[in-house]
């Protein structure tokens, strides 16, 4: 299956309205949300019906047997996230900050610390006739966001062995959730904003797509919200030889269509005009 990244170095520039639009343009039977911090593509994909849910078990977590303990304090003492404090005279471990390394079941003298399995978020599962859609849930507070990107993109794979193509959308910035939606796809889409954080934070989110030799363009929403920067967006693709595929305006009618629940292609509007001709464009180069 060959695999379309919808990417953005900062939050709010519009990667998902994007992501949603390719959806219904290429009308795509296979595609994931990967963003499971703040997973929203199923509002813009107007799924009405509740998804098939499987527990997400992340790093196991500290627990302290208060009936063994001797609070003799070097669970607290060796701790390095502070995840050990003393409430009412007992050692007690905060499941927020704990990271699962068991440097304090290691230290224990009486064996009172032992690890429980911590259900960190949900996998989640739409499918029908029409469509299998994989996306994710991490809770609050809880890390391996990477490995939660993983299981998603793997049932992606394994629910849609039949289909040949996919659009993922992608989180924001560089972090461990991006490094692994980038793993394995064909392409890049980078959504960029026309600020001085935007161009800094597209030119770091390019990079880290290089370093896995992945096609890559770039394309610009809300282009005239500041045109001098639009340009350093453009210049910098032609000096470093990145394809750009187009400039999306700023449209309230856009607004107007999510508010709807609808993509910005299933209303006439001058922004939705715009991404259609930013589809035609990365489609070539995605099949090139």
């Amino acid at each position: 299956m060959k695999q379309l990244l919808i990417l953005s170095g900062k939050g709010g520039t519009g990667k998902t309205t994007v992501a949603s639009a390719f959806i219904k343009l290429s009308k795509a039977r296979a595609y994931a949300d990967c963003d499971v911090d703040a997973p929203n593509l199923h509002l813009s994909m107007r799924e009405r019906k509740d998804p098939q849910r499987k527990d997400y078990i992340g790093m196991s977590k500290a627990a302290i047997d208060s009936t063994l303990c001797i609070n003799c304090g070097e669970c607290l003492k060796h701790c390095r996230f502070d995840a050990i404090s003393v409430k009412n005279e007992t050692h007690v471990v905060n499941p927020f900050a704990c990271e699962g390394c068991a440097v304090c079941q290691l230290v224990c003298p009486v064996n009172a610390i032992s690890f429980y399995p911590n259900v960190a978020g949900s996998l989640n599962l739409y499918k029908d006739k029409e469509k299998v859609f994989s996306t994710a849930q991490l809770k609050m507070g809880n890390g391996t966001t990477g490995l939660l990107v993983s299981e998603v993109k793997k049932q992606l794979n394994n629910e849609a062995q039949d289909t040949d193509f996919a659009i993922i959308d992608g989180s924001p910035g560089i972090g461990c959730p991006v490094i692994a939606s980038i793993s394995g796809v064909e392409m890049v889409l980078v959504v960029a904003e026309p600020s001085i954080s935007g161009i800094s934070d597209m030119v770091r989110v390019i990079e880290v797509s290089q370093a896995f030799g992945v096609k890559i363009a770039v394309c610009i929403n809300k282009y005239d919200a500041n045109k001098e920067k639009t340009r350093e967006i453009i210049d910098y693709c032609d000096r470093n030889k990145i394809p750009f595929v187009g400039n999306i305006p700023y449209d309230s009618l856009a607004t107007r269509a999510l508010n709807s629940g609808l993509s910005i292609v299933e209303m006439a509007c001058s922004s939705g005009t715009a991404v259609r001709n930013v589809y035609r464009r990365t489609m070539q180069i995605f099949s090139s």
